[in-house]
């Protein structure tokens, strides 16, 4: 998986923050997206993110997610 990849969430993933169903819980599963970023870094230091990869579904909505709740179409 690289930055720029089309991908679809194969898993249920609950969030909390799109923006058509704010504060309300939002299952993203079957949504495709782009990979934006890996997050590996945060201000020059090196960091373990829970969530790595960063994707985007459309113009307001992104997420982190983890590898294995994504496949690469």
């Amino acid at each position: 998986m690289n930055v720029g990849d089309r991908i679809r969430v194969k898993t249920s993933v609950v969030v909390y923050h799109h923006p058509e169903h704010k504060k309300v819980a939002f299952d993203v599963q079957g949504l495709e997206g782009e990979v934006i970023a890996f997050v590996t870094e945060w201000q020059g230091r090196p960091v373990s993110a829970n969530f790595p990869v960063l994707v985007k579904f459309d113009k307001k909505f992104r997420a982190h997610l983890r590898e294995d709740e994504v496949e690469v179409l």
